[in-house]
């Protein structure tokens, strides 16, 4: 009998953070969950106090996986009405307690503004954490909180509060706010974590950069590297996620995190779902207000300087990886494997040739899952042949991609990159019928 996989994603945000969705309920985020194809989930934003309070009274502990559950899961799609069709055939997720924390503080001369994930077993553990913090910085304000707090502090004051909570550094090359990054992070984990630098066990790789960008530099051979979507909407849920084989519980996580070499508690570490890095806001070098993209080598001539307005450039993440690299080529740890997806609306605004957002997509999207499952599905298992049946430039833009026969154009100082699995001329061809001369119309009611 096989084993079974299941998809986590375990860094979002809630609506208390900036910038995200006021849709952002236990409720909403469980429907999401379902409808990407998500097993577990994090809660996100476990320090601010009302999310707390909507989370206790919406949720409940699951005993028998030691994560929680929706309290009452009648009827939960039916907060996305165009899904409670898809009720009977996926189940709500399993949630994580998680947030995470904005540490900005000085170390050896240097501002450091570091993010990093939390996760808790209970909310009781989450409780006690909370009220520890906010006697150092303001929890309320944001449900990213912003701590004058070391990363070495915030790492002790997490594993003092409950056995088997832990803490992963978030998006780790990301220019301005992560362990590495080039504006303010370390050149290496003991700099950054000190005498607790073995608590440390995974790391967040982030949009913009890859297991094998990361799997460059033999410093990191001893993490395990997870991937998350840092959703602040329920449609960005799953854009990332990371992979294991097994029965979801919080211990068989933890452990497959933390002793790969052993699958604790029924459950194994397999690999992660990828963003093509390139689509990350931060893959390349550049000034977005003088419309200025480098690659690295371009940027290393011009000494990280604007051609145009003479300021430093934002160094992005593969002119960071390649600085601390030692390695020609990455070395991948048996076992483990990653793939790299579009998400299926952007493949489905190419095919129709309007935005991934548009009505036209919404409701190709919610046809789509009618008859095939969760996005997750259909973007990775769901064979080529099956979906050509349903529409055979959707059957080639899933081989395509599964393929990595994509046309990659770099983002760059927080501009999403642009990931293409059709040329122009074959967009054009699609949507006057030339290229797939037998496909059925999309929207056969519009002919």
């Amino acid at each position: 009998m096989n084993t079974p996989l299941f998809r986590a994603d375990l860094h979002i945000h809630s609506r208390y953070s900036r910038a995200t969705s006021t849709r952002l309920t236990p409720r909403n985020l469980a429907a999401w969950a379902a409808v990407k194809g998500l097993h577990v989930v994090g809660t996100g934003d476990i320090t601010h106090a009302r999310w707390r309070d909507s989370l206790r009274e919406t949720l409940e502990w699951d005993e028998a996986s030691g994560l929680y559950r929706l309290r009452n899961p009648r009827g939960f799609l039916d907060e996305l009405p165009e899904f409670a069709h898809l009720e009977r055939s996926v189940p709500p997720p399993l949630f994580m307690l998680q947030g995470e924390i904005s540490s900005i503080y000085k170390r050896g001369g240097k501002v450091r503004r570091v993010h990093n994930l939390v996760y808790f077993p209970t909310l009781e553990a989450a409780e006690a954490f909370a009220t520890r913090l906010g006697g150092i910085g303001n929890l309320e304000s944001d449900g990213r909180p912003i701590v004058g707090l070391d990363s070495h502090d915030l790492l002790e004051m997490v594993l003092e509060t409950a056995p088997g909570a832990f803490v992963v550094p978030a998006h780790i090359w990301t220019p301005w706010y992560s362990l590495f990054g080039s504006k303010s992070g370390f050149d290496s984990m003991q700099e950054c974590f000190g005498d607790l630098t073995h608590e440390i066990f995974a790391l967040e790789t982030g949009l913009s950069s890859d297991p094998d960008m990361n799997r460059m530099w033999s410093a990191l051979d001893a993490y395990r590297l997870v991937s998350n979507s840092d959703a602040h909407s329920g449609e960005n849920l799953g854009r990332e996620a990371t992979l294991f084989s097994g029965t979801p519980s919080y211990l068989g996580i933890y452990n497959s995190l933390k002793y790969p070499e052993t699958a604790g508690e029924g459950c194994s570490f397999l690999g992660t779902l990828e963003f093509f890095p390139e689509e990350g806001k931060y893959h390349l070098d550049g000034h977005r207000a003088c419309n200025v993209v480098l690659e690295p080598e371009e940027s290393r001539k011009r000494g990280g300087i604007c051609p145009v307005c003479g300021k430093p450039l934002t160094l992005g993440v593969l002119y960071r990886v390649q600085e601390l690299a030692d390695r020609p080529a990455p070395i991948h740890q048996p076992g483990n494997t990653f793939a790299s997806l579009v998400p299926l609306p952007e493949l489905l605004g190419e095919i129709l040739g309007v935005g991934a957002k548009s009505k036209k997509v919404g409701a190709l999207y919610a046809k789509a899952l009618h008859k095939f499952g969760s996005e997750l599905d259909i973007l990775q298992t769901i064979p080529t042949s099956e979906l050509e049946k349903f529409h055979p430039a959707l059957g080639e833009s899933l081989h395509r991609m599964r393929s990595g026969q994509v046309t990659r154009k770099g983002g760059y100082d927080g501009e999403y990159g642009v990931v293409r699995v059709f040329s122009p001329q074959e967009q054009q061809s699609i949507r006057h019928g030339s290229l797939f001369a037998s496909a059925r119309p999309l929207f056969p009611h519009q002919e």
